[in-house]
């Protein structure tokens, strides 16, 4: 399980760290334990029903992503379809979560990080919608910028829902978790 953020302090709080704070959520959920801060990465450890379970969180900053993806996902010898990347998308709607088989990276440079270095788009993500209320070439301000107070209220039940969507995947498989988690729930 890979979520994506920006590592530090000045980015914990933002919008693009969706990923961290469902894979935080998780951590705790299953009492993982951190295994190693490895190949700028910080791995967490769980056994779930006698699987071994890795939790990553690189910390390469968001572009480089795929380098941490790709490195353990070889060292671990993970099959792409038991990997799922949890991020946060522009592209839909806040308080909307989905889950997809594959598809493009839509802009998203932690994804083209990703794809590049596994050479395809095929393999399973979360998506935690942020929306896009912002002004023309005010992108990166928003993605980079902090949660409104509204957001940040309604924020517990949404990334509540994206770990549920893990678990889902993993309890369940890819096709039933994303029936499970496509839902709108703002």
């Amino acid at each position: 399980i890979v979520g994506l953020g920006n590592p530090g302090p000045r980015y914990e709080t933002t919008r693009h760290n969706a990923g961290f704070l469902a894979v935080d959520r998780l951590i705790d959920h299953w009492q993982a334990t951190p295994s190693s801060k490895q190949f700028n990465s910080e791995i967490f450890q769980s056994t779930v029903e006698n699987e071994k379970v890795f939790i990553v969180k690189p910390q390469t900053y968001m572009n480089l992503s795929g380098k941490a993806v790709n490195y353990w996902m070889q060292k671990e010898k993970i099959d792409l379809a038991n990997t799922l990347i949890i991020l946060d998308d522009l592209n839909i709607d806040f308080g909307q979560v989905k889950m997809r088989a594959k598809g493009s990276a839509g802009g998203h440079n932690g994804l083209k990080s990703i794809e590049e270095l596994l050479a395809t788009q095929e393999y399973p993500r979360l998506r935690v919608g942020i929306g896009s209320k912002f002004g023309k070439g005010r992108q990166v301000d928003f993605v980079l910028g902090r949660w409104t107070r509204e957001e940040e209220e309604k924020l517990p039940a949404i990334i509540q829902h994206s770990v549920e969507g893990i678990l889902n995947f993993g309890h369940l498989g890819l096709e039933k978790g994303m029936n499970l988690v496509n839902l709108k729930i703002q």
